[in-house]
């Protein structure tokens, strides 16, 4: 479903800002600091998440407003809207035709992907930076996946807190715990595994271009419910001493490689990089649009700053008639080959113009 009206109120530094794009491109341009990429980041909050920063809600209240913010849309008959109020700062509201709902429901209506400059270090950050890369595409394809992540994590924490204590802790309340954590922990890792297998297979089937293929391989947390539960209840003593966990799905790495080189993406060059990262998320869209019905929005902040001429070309022609696309950039002349239906935007000092 694409978004047919955006409304921001208080938000960064737009404090009262209305869009009505079209289905396809919305290309936004303006200087840097003019705002460009807080609208992808509104669009962002739509789904289940912290939004592209991942930033404290807090911080995206504007400076001299309310003290809260609101991200309203409208998708089609659907009206969905996110925000906060000044006396619960870092509270997260969502409603969806008015009546209030949590935030994991908003992935059964809308799906959003992006791809920002701050991703560009992906496969040379640590393995946290890529599990929640990984659960983003996984969740597009599968929307309980946020549910089973929020029980997995409030579980493990109780868990962590219960092994910090010096008071031994109750055994039978462990175990319960451990059980939670097994259970979510299984889930979370059925749905990685099918989500890499599906995109690893949709890759492999692409003719050749000029977007880097990947190949993708999921490492740790192998195994069903009862062996998590197992190595959790006999490793109580080593989690205790490190204050974590040490087994589980929160442990799991995403392995990408640069298939024609045979070479891991943390070896590559960065303009290789930014390829491989470009083409698996672009080869996922197209998958989600396959398997779930539903386009999903992407969200391209600088996508086409470091592209040359022909190899932009390529991606708005891949990207044409694929849902909606919002893209950023400084220069609306990076921007000529886009079909000319698009939506475009000119953004200065939180004006949209």
């Amino acid at each position: 479903m694409p978004v047919t009206r955006l409304v921001l109120t208080d938000f960064r530094n737009h404090a009262d800002a209305v869009l009505a794009p079209g289905t396809g491109f919305v290309v936004l341009t303006g200087e840097n600091g003019a705002g460009k990429t807080n609208i992808l980041e509104a669009v962002s909050l739509l789904a289940p998440g912290r939004g592209l920063r991942r930033a404290p809600l807090s911080e995206m209240a504007r400076q001299g407003g309310s003290g809260g913010f609101g991200v309203a849309a409208s998708l089609g008959d659907v009206e969905i809207g996110t925000g906060t109020q000044s006396a619960a700062p870092e509270r997260r509201l969502v409603r969806v035709n008015g009546a209030a709902a949590a935030a994991t429901v908003l992935a059964e209506w809308l799906t959003v992907l992006w791809l920002t400059p701050a991703m560009d270090r992906l496969f040379m950050e640590g393995p946290g930076e890529r599990r929640r890369f990984l659960d983003r595409l996984t969740l597009a394809l599968a929307p309980g996946h946020a549910h089973e992540s929020t029980r997995y994590e409030a579980a493990m924490r109780q868990r962590n807190r219960l092994l910090a204590d010096d008071t031994p802790p109750d055994p039978n309340w462990l175990a319960a715990l451990e059980a939670r954590m097994a259970e979510h922990g299984a889930a979370i890792q059925r749905e990685r595994e099918s989500a890499v297998t599906l995109l690893r297979d949709r890759l492999a089937a692409e003719p050749e271009s000029v977007f880097a293929r990947a190949g993708l391989a999921l490492e740790g947390c192998t195994g069903d419910a009862y062996t998590l539960a197992r190595d959790l209840r006999d490793n109580r003593r080593r989690d205790a001493a490190a204050g974590r966990a040490l087994a589980g799905p929160h442990r799991s790495d995403l392995l990408v490689t640069h298939v024609s080189k045979d070479q891991p993406a943390q070896l590559c060059s960065t303009g290789e990089q930014k390829a491989l990262l470009l083409g698996l998320v672009l080869a996922h869209a197209e998958l989600v649009a396959d398997r779930v019905g539903r386009a999903p929005i992407l969200l391209l902040d600088e996508v086409a700053a470091h592209l040359d001429p022909s190899r932009r070309a390529a991606l708005f022609e891949r990207l044409a008639g694929k849902g909606q696309v919002w893209m950023t950039g400084t220069e609306a002349g990076l921007f000529d080959a886009v079909p000319g239906n698009a939506t475009r935007y000119a953004v200065a000092h939180g004006r949209i113009d």
